[in-house]
């Protein structure tokens, strides 16, 4: 089993198609592959069933812990749950507010344009990253780097700052849709050890499954720390790519440390909703993907479903269904009542 349980499409703030990521992720020799966009979970797809690839339904959210951006992947959940779409569909309004304030100072500046260039892409999670693309491509800033420094960063000249829901609401619409609830790449926060270790406690106390232990970039020190903070609080450990772009050498699917030997009992595999779904992973294995068409309801956002044909979620869902996604916000539903009985 190889496994990359992380990793982003342009349907978010990748720069590839779904379908250049199966491929992907099958030259790279990849068994089983989530697809954890930012804010949004994938529509499933008219498929060629084989063997050769395992798909897992997953998204990537942002939230907030005192006053920080963390990210928090789920895997395995059901994207038909109406709690989970609720909080994912606040979050993509959430970002084109940000990215529309962000617009309209730009435009003050001199630099308009930016909500129509990102209609055209089929992001649905638009993201500051978008931004920084506009920006080098309208010649305002000579690249990426800069352009999160002078434009985008928190004391850039367009700044917006985000809103985000709790980590305690994002796990909890992760645990809704029978997921599993990682904290991604805990390493890269802006945290000395104090302060990670104070991260993990109050994830575990939120109700988290599993921490990011081992991905791209993570120093050997870095990833025995995680991994004895994983045991010392009981939670387990995943591993994934975060891979976007086919053109950064940093990272590519399936390309990332391993977990240590002496820690793969805790490998998130064997997590008990993990070993509940294997016939799940099983019935779902897909060939060369075909994306099913997006219809947007009226008056929906350019590049936001209304509705998304779904298939092959769980084995009592494994007929193609249609899910009503309201783009105004779905009342929240009992946690329980998303969860496979």
């Amino acid at each position: 089993m190889k496994a990359d349980l992380h990793c982003h499409s342009h349907l978010s703030d990748g720069k590839h198609s779904l379908e250049f990521l199966v491929q992907r992720a099958t030259v790279n020799g990849v068994t089983h592959l989530a697809i954890t966009d930012h804010d949004y979970t994938n529509p499933t797809f008219d498929t060629e069933a084989i063997q050769a690839l395992t798909l897992i339904n997953g998204v990537e959210i942002s939230c907030d812990w005192h006053n920080l951006e963390l990210h928090v992947v789920g895997l395995l959940v059901d994207p038909e749950c109406a709690a989970l779409q609720h909080l994912l569909v606040s979050q993509q309004a959430k970002r084109r507010e940000r990215i529309a304030a962000m617009d309209a100072l730009l435009s003050q500046r001199g630099i308009p344009g930016l909500m129509r260039s990102l209609s055209e892409l089929p992001a649905v999670s638009l993201s500051r990253s978008h931004v920084a693309d506009f920006l080098v491509a309208t010649g305002a800033s000579k690249t990426r780097q800069k352009a999160f420094k002078q434009f985008l960063g928190k004391q850039g000249k367009v700044a917006v700052a985000p809103e985000w829901c709790s980590l305690q609401s994002a796990v909890d619409a992760i645990h809704a849709a029978g997921g599993i609830a990682i904290l991604a790449h805990p390493g890269r926060y802006p945290l000395n050890r104090r302060r990670l270790s104070l991260l993990i406690e109050g994830f575990k106390a939120s109700g988290g499954d599993a921490i990011e232990c081992a991905y791209p970039n993570i120093a050997a020190e870095m990833q025995q720390a995680l991994a004895a903070l994983a045991r010392d609080h009981q939670l387990y450990l995943s591993a994934g790519s975060d891979f976007h772009d086919a053109g950064a050498r940093w990272t590519d699917i399936g390309k990332f440390p391993s977990i240590a030997a002496a820690d793969e009992a805790l490998a998130v595999r064997h997590h008990p909703r993990w070993v509940r779904n294997s016939a799940t992973l099983r019935a779902c294995q897909y060939g060369p993907i075909k994306p099913t068409a997006r219809r947007r309801s009226r008056g929906s956002h350019r590049g936001t479903p209304g509705r998304i044909s779904r298939a092959c979620v769980h084995p009592r869902r494994a007929a193609a269904q249609t899910f009503p996604v309201n783009q105004a916000g779905a009342p929240p539903l009992p946690a329980a009542s998303c969860r496979e009985k």
